[in-house]
This record gives structure tokens, sequence and C-alpha cells, in this order.
């Protein structure tokens, strides 16, 4: 299980050490037989991430025998098919395609090595997990003690770190960098207050002002996408949307119009939140503020990547977001950010609501200069360790 902030490398994290294992071991893929075996099977949320995983998994094992597929919904069958057919040693895959294509025999489990859940805690709640039940449970799926499993996320609240290790091996390590659902330092936050009926205007406002840098606006249902992308594009601010209405060709289409700058602004709902990495996205705005903090923390960790700056801005309706006052201040203290006076204020008219935080005073008792790996582990090949692992920024 790891724990690391938006945008520091979490893809590469797992996909080089499983690449580095395979080259070394062998792989036994092939064109010729009826039914892939893949030896890595990669799972996320939505398609975006997902596509985004397999060109970089396609990047790394350029110029090796691993053949990476990727496999979503929205997309042919038979085309589908067609690729796995072809040899698959790593399979990328959203839940449902994948229990799909396992069910009709094209993809068999027991030469399975390495389980990735990226966006885990997205992936084991209510919407997804009963497919990763399903998906472990399956025929042929080496036991979680034959198979490595790792998760990677940026926020792991509580009830989700404890439903995770029923997947993973008793003496799972779990790598924190930074503090557990923390938004990245390198993002500038900006809480605006802001009524429901001023949200258009001040959005077009705003707009006008930063010009034509990339920028992507977060909103909470697929029909406010549409609606604020059409008031854009008549305000004269090329704009295009994504969301889980849009087909899987509209989709593709919006995201490389915004990724080339055709387009600056992307209107989105949470199916653009988690993992995307799009170069060059300065400024994120949260039209609608979630209502989760875990789900801030991923909207605005779209822009201040990999060590660079970004700015986000957030309307704050004191009549509909007053539930996130508290988790929101938290977050903004963790990160060295401004917080409003008028922001405080409602939050202790409130109340507030709980927030993630790492396990009890678990981690309090673990000395952070040390990395606890048992010898066998070590020698083994595997990644698993027997304790829990604290990494903090500051080491050399």
């Amino acid at each position: 299980m790891a724990c690391a902030q938006t945008g520091s490398g979490k893809t590469a994290a797992f996909l080089i050490p499983i690449l580095a294992h395979m080259m070394r071991d062998g792989v036994t893929a092939s064109q010729f037989k009826g039914e892939q075996e893949p030896e890595c099977i990669i799972v996320a949320p939505t398609r975006e991430l997902i596509n985004q995983i397999f060109l970089e998994s396609r990047k790394f094992s350029y110029g090796t025998c691993i053949r990476p597929v990727v496999v979503y919904g929205g997309t042919q069958m038979s085309y589908t098919i067609q690729q796995i057919n072809q040899g698959c040693n790593i399979l990328c895959a959203t839940p449902g395609r994948l229990l799909d294509i396992i069910g009709r025999q094209k993809i068999g489990l027991s030469k399975l090595k390495y389980l990735v859940l990226d966006e885990a805690d997205r992936m084991l709640d209510m919407g997804f997990g009963p497919d990763v039940k399903k998906l472990v449970s399956s025929p042929g799926m080496p036991s979680k003690d034959k198979r490595q499993t790792l998760m990677f996320s940026a926020t792991f609240p509580d009830e989700i770190q404890r439903l995770a290790g029923e997947f993973l091996k008793t003496d799972y390590l779990f790598v924190v960098v930074g503090q557990v659902g923390g938004a990245c330092s390198d993002v500038q936050q900006t809480i605006l207050q802001v009524k429901q009926y001023d949200k258009k205007n001040k959005l077009v406002e705003i707009l006008n002002e930063i010009g034509n840098e990339r920028t992507m606006v977060f909103v909470e249902t697929k029909k406010k996408a549409d609606f604020f992308a059409t008031l854009l594009c008549q305000e004269n601010i090329s704009t295009t949307s994504i969301h889980g209405d849009r087909e899987q060709r509209e989709r593709e289409e919006a995201l490389h119009y915004f990724r080339t700058g055709r387009c600056p602004v992307l209107v989105a709902t949470s199916v653009a939140a988690r993992g995307l990495d799009i170069e060059n996205v300065q400024h994120v705005i949260n039209v609608d503020l979630p209502s989760t903090i875990d789900e801030y923390v991923h909207r605005i960790g779209r822009t201040g990547r990999c060590g660079n700056i970004g700015r986000a801005i957030s309307f704050f309706d004191p009549q509909a977001d007053s539930a996130v006052a508290q988790p929101l201040i938290k977050v903004l203290a963790d990160a060295q950010q401004e917080v409003p006076a008028w922001l405080e204020e409602i939050a202790c008219g409130s109340g507030g609501i709980g927030f993630s935080n790492p396990k009890g005073n678990v981690f309090a008792a673990v000395d952070s200069r040390k990395v606890f790996c048992s010898k066998d582990n070590h020698h083994s090949g595997g990644f698993a360790a027997s304790n829990i692992l604290v990494a903090d920024e500051s080491w050399d």
C-alpha cells in the first residue's frame, strides 16, 4: 500500500519495478495461445486513466519482449480480443471490461504475479468494491500470499485502509510519502466565497483574466458540465467538456483538444479528477466543491505536478458547502496555504465533518529513519516487507 502526493510519480513507482522483475524472470505470452495469461494486471477506475497507464507502460517497455495491452468500455469487443490474442504480458483494464474478458476465457489468471490497483481507495469503495472482490475470487487467481498486490493512491481514508488489508499479504508494507491525504504543496490554493447564482459570472471573470493558460474547471453534475462548456463558448472562450455520458470517442477527442491547446479550457466532472497527467495545466477551478475532501485533493492535483507550480481556485457557497469547511481548513493548513478568516468562522459554526488520517498512532511509533524489510522478502525478488515505512520528504 503506497500513498504519495498527486504528481509525484506513482505510476513509474509500480511500473518500473514490475518491468524489471518481468525482464529478469522472463515472460510467457505468445500470440499462438487462445487464452492469454498475463503476468501483470493493472486496474484503474476510469477509461482515461487506464489508457494513460497503458501508454506509459508501452513507453517503458519499448524495445523489450514485454507486450502491454489495454481494455476498457466504449471500444469494440472484437478489436479488444484481437489485441489480446497478439500476446499480453501486462493487461491494463477497467474493472467491468476486465471481468467481461475473463468471463469470455480470453484471459487466464494462473500465471499472474502482480496485481496493481491504481487509485486504490476509489477501486475499493462501493462503486467498484464488488468488482474487485469478484476479480480476486475469480477461478485461477493466485491467492494473496502467492501474488504481489500493490495499491497506490494520493488518499487513503481509514476505512479503505482497513478494507485494503483484506487483499494484501499479512506482512504488507505501507509506504507514506508526506501525509496521508495531503494536498500537493506546489499547488497554490485560493478559496473564494461565491454564492450559487454568482458562480457563472465569477468563472467568466477569472477565465478572462487567465487568458489562454490551460485550465480545468470542475463541476458536480454532467448537465452542469455541458451547461458551463456551452456558456463559455458563447463568451468566446474555447472550451470542451468531459463526463460519463459522452461517448468514448467524444471523451478522447475532448482530451486531445485540451492537451494540444486547441481548447485551453476543459469543463469536467469527477471522471477527470484522478490520475490524469496533462502537461502544462496551470489552473484548476472548482466551480462546485466535491462532497468529500479526498476528491478535492485529487482535483487540485491536476495542476502543480512533477515540481511545477500550479494554482487552484475553489468557489465556496456557505449554504451548500459548510460540511466540508473543517476538513478543507486542515488541508489548507497542512499545505501551508492561507486560511480565510470567514472560512474558519463557518467551520466553527457548522462543526464540520471528519477527515482522513493515518491509522491512529501506528505511525507515531515508527522510526522514519529506518527502512524495514524482511531478509526473506529482500532475496525473493518481491517488493513486500514486514513493517510500515513512513517516508519524509526531507530524507537525503
